[in-house]
This record gives structure tokens, C-alpha cells and sequence, in this order.
């Protein structure tokens, strides 16, 4: 149970009820934290927003429980092709190949709503959590143990309720983040475009790409992805001195889509103009306040990050907030986050501007200087890359502090044989904190053992299939063994965000290992704990 005050309402109050807001109370409500999430609409919008997913979030949902419940609205995501000024074929984008390194197909597509209302549906069937529509936050008081929230109901009337922390999921006008005075740092992208979502009639779908693709025509840029089923999204720059809500309209829509679609090929689900920015805040936390998702970030959506990355941030804060809560770390744990995610989305938005900067080039000459570019660095070919390849590792915060390979990258997920069945990693040991030795060494028993003085810090062998290890779990495809000769490791220590702490090399690195995370996670140093050193 959650080790809570019992002069506050709740442990956490969430304010914003989107994707970010669901997953952050699902997991505070699976661990047991009293936990009231707020949101100022009454119901789900209704429009796709995000469309896009990766193999990192859908880990995350496969540990919660809702993998199935949104199976449904998520299918692969096609490779993308760029095309250049001349409509030629410049860059491919792609994902790695089989075995997939996190157990999932590595990007996906998905259509919001339902997928949000699953996540709703599934925060609200823990008896920890509860959920409150029509509310709005008018005012955060921070007190030393508690912050009190002033919210107005539909009615109008307002109240106070008292949490121990409260995690601003409220967008990107937050007025969490507002009322925390938080400043935003601007990462210099402005630019208009033009969101249009279609149903595609089933006998029009031959007509488009079967690929989603960008258009980097220097005359008009325009992104064409193909989401589930028949659901088809085009985004489309917007030009000096066109009126971003008079193009919103159908009939300027569908001149906009002429070259791919005629009205009678579909429906028209929705078109929203928007200014696509590169934003970040300043600092995650105030004292017990905290932002994440829009509240705390948001970046053009050239390579579909946007929703990921709030996962990740909920991810991220949520098993830090659950050890706080308990009382088995201190409350500096919590200042990790922003070191954590800040660098991270400055990184990734600087990647993906980057490609935005590059497809949005409205120069004819500057784009064919471009195209020409990127053929070069393909070796004359079109440029292959992975979407995998962008995404960056942790760099700082509740790190080792030995900069040794894999640190801060995501563990893989092998597919462990278990009674003659095929089972992910995560379904055999939990997604908690982890030590994973690599069981093909003689001397791994003495690594468990090692572990076996960190009782959090639960110990797992894993070797290849028939190599006939006593006390190893077998995986199937030797996507781990790879994984530790690619970085020349014995040992890795796992966050349940499954980021990677630390590796280790040999049984000593491994001790130094373990002693820096338990002094940390714990807020003490005791030296009695690790073995004696011998030269």
C-alpha cells in the first residue's frame, strides 16, 4: 500500500485526461496510489490526433494489460518514401528487420479515439483511481507535504482537494504548468500545415501510394500516411498569405487533395489547420507539481513522435513516483525526470526538425541541392534508414555513472520458451527493476549471487535456445545473446521503463554496479555490501 498522508485527498492528482493523463493513472491505480484525474471536457475528442506508435509504447501497453483491447485499431506502419523536387524517389524509411529487438513490430499506426477510450476504460477499473469530467483547475496551492487544488466544476462551483503531488497532462496551453510557473524555451520551428483525415472508399485505395510517403516538392510539401483500415492522412504545408481557416474548408480541401482523390473516392472525417512548433519546457517540476506530454513539450509530427513521447514521460515519472510514495527513495529521485526527458526531446525534436527543415525546403534550387544530398549519402541510391535509428538514448539522470555501453538505451525483449510456448520477456519476469546476466557464462551463478544481497533487485540468467544452461531461462531467436557481444557485456541492470541503468563486464563492474544503484534508488551508501576487492 501506498505509504500516503493521510491529511491529503489523494496521492496524485492528474489534470488532463488525454492518452498521456490515461496511462500515467492506469499505472499510479495498477500500483495501488490514490490517484483523482481531472479533465475541463466532458468526453473524448472524437477527431484522429496521433496516428503513429512504436515498439517502445506498445511494450508498455502489452505490460499494462490493454495490448489486446487495442489490438484492434492498430495495424503495422508502411515504410516511408520521400520523394524530391523532380517526384523522385530520395529516402526510404523503414524498420529493422526480424527478430524484432523489443518483441513487436517497431512502428505502428493507430486511431486515437477508440485507442484513448480503452485507455480510459482501463484507468478507471483500478479501485485507486477515479475520474472526474467537466472539471477544471482554476488554482495549486504547495504546501511542504501536500498541494492544494482549487477546481470548478460543470456548475460552476468551485472546491479544494489535496494531493501529494499533481502531474500536469493538460496540453499545450497547461495551465499546470502555467500555474507552476513554468516557462517554455522555443527550439525555432513555426510553420502552418493543414491535417486532413479521409476515409478512403475501398475501390479508390488503388489509386494512392501504397507506401506512406513525403511529397518534398519545393511548390507545396505535403504527408501522406496510411493509417488502419481505410483511413488515410494527408498534411499539407501551408503557404504564405493562404488563410489557414478558410482552407479548412471542403471545398479547398478537396482542391488541395485533386491529385490523389475526387470527393466521390471518400469521406471527408476531418480537416484542421494547425501551427506545427518546437517547444519545451523549461524545467518538469516545480516542488510537487509536475508536467508531461504537450504540458511539457511539443514538436512537428514528421516522423509521428508526438504521443510517444508523453508515454514516455508518463512512464518515465510513474514508477519514480511510486517509490516515493512508498518511501523507499527520497523525493530527490523525482529531479531525475527532467534531466531525463528534457535532453531527450531536445535531442529527438532536433532529428526531427532536421527532416522537417529538410522536407519543408521551398526552394526549387535549395531542394534539388537536397536531393542530391541525400542520393550522395545513399551511395548514389535512395537513402535507407530505420525509424529505430532516430530515436536517441537517455543521456543524464538516474544513470550509472560509468558511461558504459548500452547505458541509457532500451533493453530488448526476447521471446523466452517457457512449457513449450513462445512468451515475451516482460510476461516471464514483470516489468519492475532487473538484473540480466548473460547465462551462457560458467560463472553466471556467481553473478546471481552477487544480486542476491539486493532483494529489489531481482537476478535472471538468459542463454540461446540448447545451450542446455541449468537455472537460465532459453530465448528463441539469440536476439539478448547478440545484444550483449554487440556491447561486449556480461550483466545489465533494468529500470521498469526499461531503460538500462548500467551494464557490467565482469563480476567487480557488476558489484560497483549494484552498489550505485541501490545507494541511489535508496539515498544512502553502504559499503558493507559490496565484496572485498582483491588485486
Amino acid at each position: 500500500m501506498t505509504m500516503s498522508s493521510a491529511a491529503t485527498d489523494y496521492d496524485v492528482l492528474v489534470v488532463g485526461f488525454g492518452p498521456t493523463g490515461a496511462v500515467a493513472s492506469a499505472l499510479l491505480g495498477r500500483l495501488g496510489h490514490r490517484t483523482l484525474v481531472i479533465d475541463r471536457l466532458t468526453g473524448i475528442y472524437d477527431k484522429p490526433r496521433a496516428i503513429a506508435l512504436d515498439h517502445e509504447i506498445f511494450r508498455h501497453f502489452d505490460n499494462m494489460g490493454v495490448a489486446e483491447a487495442i489490438a484492434p485499431y492498430v495495424e503495422p506502419f508502411t515504410a516511408s518514401e520521400h520523394f524530391g523536387a523532380d517526384g523522385q524517389l530520395i529516402r526510404r524509411i523503414d524498420m529493422v528487420a526480424k527478430p524484432y529487438p523489443l518483441g513487436y513490430t517497431p512502428s505502428m499506426v493507430f486511431s486515437q479515439p477508440p485507442v484513448e477510450a480503452e485507455l480510459r476504460r482501463h484507468a478507471l477499473s483500478f479501485a485507486a483511481v477515479s475520474a472526474e469530467l467537466g472539471v477544471a483547475l482554476v488554482d495549486l496551492v504547495q504546501q511542504p507535504d501536500r498541494v492544494e487544488a482549487k477546481l470548478k466544476d460543470a456548475d460552476g462551483r468551485l472546491r479544494t482537494v489535496t494531493a501529494r503531488y499533481v502531474l500536469g497532462c493538460d496540453g499545450a496551453s497547461s495551465t499546470v504548468r502555467q500555474l507552476a510557473d513554468i516557462a517554455l524555451e522555443d527550439l525555432i520551428f513555426d510553420e502552418p500545415w493543414l491535417v486532413v483525415d479521409v476515409r478512403v472508399n475501398q475501390d479508390a485505395l488503388a489509386k494512392l501510394p501504397q507506401n506512406s510517403a513525403q511529397f518534398c516538392n519545393p511548390a507545396r510539401p505535403v504527408s501522406f500516411l496510411i493509417g488502419p483500415k481505410t483511413h488515410r492522412r494527408w498534411e499539407i504545408m501551408l503557404l504564405p498569405g493562404e488563410d489557414p481557416r478558410q482552407m479548412e474548408q471542403p471545398e479547398n480541401v478537396w482542391a488541395l487533395l485533386s491529385p490523389w482523390l475526387t470527393p466521390g473516392d471518400g469521406e471527408l472525417w476531418r480537416a484542421a489547420s494547425y501551427r506545427f512548433h518546437a517547444l519545451v519546457a523549461a524545467n518538469w517540476r516545480n516542488g510537487r507539481v509536475l508536467i508531461a506530454g504537450d504540458a511539457a513539450h511539443q514538436q512537428p509530427p514528421f516522423i509521428g513522435q508526438g504521443m510517444c513521447q508523453g508515454l514516455r514521460d508518463a512512464t518515465n515519472i510513474v514508477w519514480k513516483l511510486d517509490r516515493v510514495l512508498r518511501g523507499t527513495s527520497p523525493d530527490a529521485l523525482l529531479d531525475s525526470y527532467t534531466a531525463e526527458r528534457k535532453q531527450h526531446v531536445i535531442e529527438l525534436t532536433g532529428k526531427i526538425k532536421a527532416i522537417g527543415q529538410s522536407i519543408c525546403e521551398r526552394d526549387p534550387a535549395a531542394a534539388r541541392r537536397r536531393d542530391a544530398q541525400i542520393l550522395a549519402e545513399g551511395g548514389g541510391k535512395p537513402l535507407a534508414l530505420t525509424r529505430q535509428e532516430i530515436i536517441p538514448p537517455l543521456r543524464a539522470g538516474f544513470l550509472s555513472e560509468q558511461d558504459g555501453a548500452a547505458r541509457g538505451s532500451l533493453f530488448p525483449q526476447p521471446r523466452i520458451i517457457s512449457e513449450g510456448a513462445f512468451r515475451l520477456l516482460d510476461k516471464v519476469t514483470g516489468p519492475g527493476l532487473r538484473v540480466f546476466i548473460d547465462g551462457r557464462r560458467s560463472d553466471s551463478s556467481s553473478f546471481a549471487a552477487l544480486c542476491a544481497a539486493y532483494p529489489d533487485l531481482p537476478a535472471t540468467a538468459i542463454a540461446p535456445a540448447g545451450t542446455g544452461k541449468p537455472g537460465a531461462l532459453e530465448e528463441a531467436d539469440g536476439v539478448l545473446a547478440g545484444w550483449y557481444d554487440r556491447h561486449g557485456v556480461v550483466a545489465a541492470i533494468v529500470r521498469p521503463d526499461h531503460y538500462v541503468f548500467g551494464t557490467a563486464r565482469n563480476a567487480y563492474e557488476l558489484d560497483d554496479l549494484l552498489h550505485d544503484i541501490s545507494s541511489r534508488l535508496h539515498g544512502n551508501h553502504n559499503p558493507d555490501l559490496r565484496m572485498e576487492k582483491t588485486a
